[in-house]
């Protein structure tokens, strides 16, 4: 599909928006349901190196409102363990066709909902023990693994951040400063192996605006706007988006 269309910029203005919204101002990962949307539109590696460029750009506008406000022992644990997810992650990307990429994907929307579901209801208890390095380091990996392939490595994060007993503003804080640091390690595997192209740079030039004003909305959204409705709205989104794109992994 032609990337400068009105149909992908009526997809990705939204799409780069919300993503801006959720990292400037929510904790919980959930910013890669905007590439999970773009990939039902346009080709998943497409989408991928259309959003990572801008969720950098996300990540840098949104560390001066969290400078230092951080838990650095647990940011370092995690980061440590990415690289070597990073790495794996890189491999299977760059053996996977489209639509072993859209599966991966489209699983990690719909088991994200069920982690969610199941710390709602009890079935997953977070919070009650200070979890260790050990537990940081595994999140970490599975963290940079699946944060290369479909941006999604919020939730391995949230696994180990949430064993710290942190307060909001830190965890929040602490998530921007891990995903800013995975985000740019992982660019230049993407640089190496090609997933930019001259049509997604250019594209992410004419949504910096975009991305921006999320990143703004999102800071200033962080102490007023309810958590559960932000949420709410976002899961179905994920449940309706990782369902259509098992199936059309599938079909």
């Amino acid at each position: 599909m032609e990337l400068f269309s009105l149909s992908v910029f009526a997809v990705t203005i939204p799409a780069v928006v919300f993503a801006g919204i959720s990292k400037g101002g929510f904790g919980s990962g959930v910013a890669f349901a905007s590439s999970s949307i773009l990939a039902l539109l346009i080709d998943p590696a497409l989408a991928m190196a259309l959003m990572l460029p801008l969720l950098m750009l996300i990540d840098v506008a949104s560390l001066p409102s969290y400078w230092r406000k951080w838990d650095w022992p647990a940011a370092r644990v995690l980061m440590l363990g990415a690289v070597p997810g990073t790495l794996l992650g890189a491999l299977f990307f760059s053996r996977a066709d489209a639509d072993m990429i859209r599966m991966v994907i489209g699983l990690v929307c719909v088991l994200f909902v069920g982690w969610q579901a199941a710390r709602k209801y009890g079935l997953v208890q977070l919070g009650q023990a200070r979890f260790g390095p050990k537990v940081g380091l595994v999140s970490g990996v599975v963290m940079g693994f699946t944060s290369f392939v479909s941006h999604a490595g919020g939730p391995a994060a949230a696994v180990f951040l949430l064993g710290q007993g942190l307060s909001k503003n830190i965890y929040q804080a602490t998530t921007v400063l891990v995903f800013w640091a995975v985000n740019f390690f992982k660019s230049g595997f993407y640089i190496g192996m090609g997933i930019f192209t001259r049509e997604t740079l250019l594209l992410d030039i004419a949504l910096i605006p975009f991305a921006l004003l999320g990143t703004w909305i999102g800071i200033r959204a962080h102490d007023y706007v309810s958590d559960r409705v932000f949420f709410g709205i976002t899961y179905v989104a994920l449940t309706i988006t990782g369902t259509k794109l098992v199936f059309d992994a599938l079909t």
